[in-house]
């Protein structure tokens, strides 16, 4: 499993009913997209309940397969967000685990995301089984993932809720369509 998130952070006055107006005219498009596993399309609106700071449009992925990933980034997929955004820095983590929630079933409508250094000295694999062993049990999760940026010694724990996100979780979105055609196969638990 890889996990992938691009933010894009739009200006204060930007109207985000171009986003929610994009998302619903071309967010099916993923629904059956090869090797992926999901895809959360996320926003983020300056002032609203969540607290945000800015307007964004922040996609999440979780892909089931190197290749799914590379057909989207190199293929039709991503060029629509380069031709209508400029290119954003892609960020991508090596998937460590994943849970789906008893909300599994339902339509997410929050996320939240949470990222933190792994400080030198602190062993990857115990923190990563520590993040593994306090992924959420509430009954309004619908998914929830761990993995890591070797590059950045990063650890990101993001999920997927039903109704509104718990504040301790992270950066908290609104979730505006979820494509999640390999979802049920992303395997559960550790990825090792």
């Amino acid at each position: 499993m890889y996990a992938m998130q691009y933010e894009i952070t739009l200006p204060a006055d930007y109207d985000m009913e171009i986003i929610r107006r994009r998302v619903a005219t071309r967010g099916h498009l993923m629904d059956d997209f090869p090797g992926l596993g999901l895809k959360a399309y996320l926003v983020r609106e300056r002032g609203d309940e969540g607290g945000s700071p800015v307007n964004q449009y922040a996609p999440f992925y979780l892909w089931r397969t190197a290749e799914g990933m590379n057909a989207f980034l190199w293929g039709s997929g991503f060029r629509g967000i380069v031709e209508d955004f400029g290119r954003p820095v892609v960020r991508h983590w090596v998937g460590a685990g994943f849970r789906s929630g008893p909300a599994a079933d339902s339509t997410p409508l929050t996320a939240t995301r949470r990222a933190e250094p792994l400080p030198v000295g602190v062993d990857p694999a115990e923190a990563i089984e520590r993040a593994l062993a306090e992924l959420p049990e509430d009954e309004t999760l619908h998914s929830a993932a761990v993995a890591v940026d070797p590059d950045r010694w990063e650890l990101l724990r993001t999920a997927l809720w039903r109704g509104r996100a718990p504040e301790q979780h992270g950066t908290r979105y609104r979730v505006l369509h979820l494509s999640r055609p390999g979802l049920h196969e992303l395997p559960a638990g550790r990825h090792w």
